[in-house]
């Protein structure tokens, strides 16, 4: 979805996910930046985003039948009571179509401006993934743990179905945490997509370990996808070309690419044409549609 830079706009996203919607996409998917540091050198794409949370909630009223993705919400900056809610409310209001993936996060302005320590942050993804489901399925929750507390408490109105949570990160304990306790795992922008099967392997070894089937998982790959006259590298260049890269994904494992255009810095720049950005999409969802 445009949810970064010049082409971010409420009529853009419309009309990106009403065409998604239109020509059989799995998903759209939106992405997290809660702060951007001055004169830091992440890149352009990251400059200027909107909340996922709120723009996958407006995308779910005007939307019938794709799935609404984030990759990734980074669940230490917020509570997980108050993201359990948010997540069952737009599960309920967008008939059950949420896929959420969460992430560690890895921005230290960002930790010092919600107020917690980046230490320990697998620990807490442990613990905060597990009281999640917990709040979505049970009629009484009471938890006493070692990042988080709840009182004896209700949490309705609980979704009839929870959402699918997947993991992202690239370490190797990220992968495990993902095979033991997730859905699937969503790849970074900057994986390595000629060994994505090594990760992909990791994932399973641990869901197998942990007494899980390794064949339910989801793997969910980040496509930092760039249309170009010549071949540049993974999802990049002709849309031919870009289909190719998908399928090679898909016998590594893959069961999921989102093409995700804001990465393109020719397209998810804030000193982009938004005129030029939401041309070149739109074309780029017809050429690449399912």
């Amino acid at each position: 979805m445009p949810v970064s830079g010049s082409w971010a706009t409420p009529e853009n996203m419309r009309r990106i996910a009403r065409r998604a919607d239109e020509l059989g996409y799995h998903g759209v998917w939106a992405f997290q930046r809660l702060l951007y540091p001055e004169g830091h050198a992440m890149g352009p794409v990251y400059r200027s985003v909107q909340d996922p949370v709120v723009a996958l909630a407006y995308l779910a009223g005007i939307t019938e039948r794709v799935r609404l993705g984030v990759a990734v919400l980074n669940l230490p900056f917020v509570s997980p009571v108050l993201l359990a809610k948010q997540l069952s409310t737009l599960q309920q209001v967008s008939g059950g179509r949420l896929d959420v993936g969460l992430g560690l996060g890895w921005l230290p302005e960002e930790f010092t401006a919600s107020g917690v320590p980046m230490e320990r942050r697998g620990r807490r993804a442990e613990e905060y993934v597990g009281l999640l489901r917990r709040l979505w399925t049970e009629d009484v929750v009471e938890h006493r743990g070692e990042f988080y507390e709840v009182p004896r408490s209700h949490q309705d109105p609980r979704p009839a179905t929870p959402p699918p949570v997947l993991l992202g990160g690239t370490a190797r304990v990220a992968l495990e945490r993902a095979g033991r306790i997730a859905d699937g795992w969503i790849s970074s922008s900057r994986a390595d997509l000629g060994t994505i099967d090594q990760q992909i392997a990791i994932v399973k070894e641990a869901a197998r370990g942990a007494g899980r089937d390794p064949d339910a998982l989801r793997f969910v790959v980040r496509g930092v996808t760039r249309v170009r006259p010549a071949d540049e590298g993974p999802l990049t260049g002709s849309y031919d070309k870009i289909r190719r890269d998908v399928e090679e994904l898909a016998a590594r494992g893959v069961t999921e690419v989102f093409h995700d255009l804001n990465f393109d810095p020719e397209i998810g720049d804030p000193e982009a044409d938004p005129g030029e950005s939401l041309r070149r999409a739109e074309e780029a969802l017809d050429a690449l549609a399912p």
